[in-house]
């Protein structure tokens, strides 16, 4: 995890009251913990990367992801995920997604929720164009800047 990535996780955790933070990678586990003044404490409970074991060597490695264009390639802007949580397409289970591929966004569209802790948090396309792909499943976890939504500028 680069340190811009960790301190874009500080930075929600200070928008969105969050007080807790943890993330386990293959590799890799952070921990972040806020202070009652809001600032980052400098104690034992402050940011830090803890290498994990790598799988042994008859463990079955990860699939590889086929190969595909970067988003600027194709002209495209991704919706990232500003957090972990639970990806929701609509505002409840029986309505409708709020968006779709062909939908019209603007910067204030909301395209869906994520769902941390208990708190559902509207996420905004924060762009103006058209959806053209949608690339998280509803009700499935997501993680921090994982592509939620392709659009096409306009």
């Amino acid at each position: 995890m680069e340190l811009k990535d960790i301190k874009a996780i500080i930075d929600l955790m200070k928008k969105n009251s969050i007080t807790e933070f943890e993330l386990e990678r293959q590799d890799s586990k952070i921990r972040l913990k806020r202070g009652n003044g809001g600032s980052i404490q400098q104690s034992d409970d402050s940011p830090t990367i803890i290498p994990m074991p790598m799988p042994s060597a008859g463990a079955i490695p990860p699939p590889i992801a086929p190969p595909t264009l970067p988003a600027a390639a194709t002209g495209e802007i991704e919706i990232k995920s500003p957090m972990i949580g639970t990806f929701y397409r609509s505002p409840s289970p029986e309505a409708g997604p709020y968006v779709e591929v062909g939908t019209e966004v603007s910067s204030e569209t909301v395209v869906c929720i994520i769902e941390a802790m208990k708190v559902m948090n509207e996420i905004k396309a924060e762009v103006k164009g058209v959806v053209t792909q949608v690339l998280a499943e509803n009700g499935k976890p997501v993680e921090f800047g994982q592509p939620l939504f392709k659009v096409r500028p306009s």
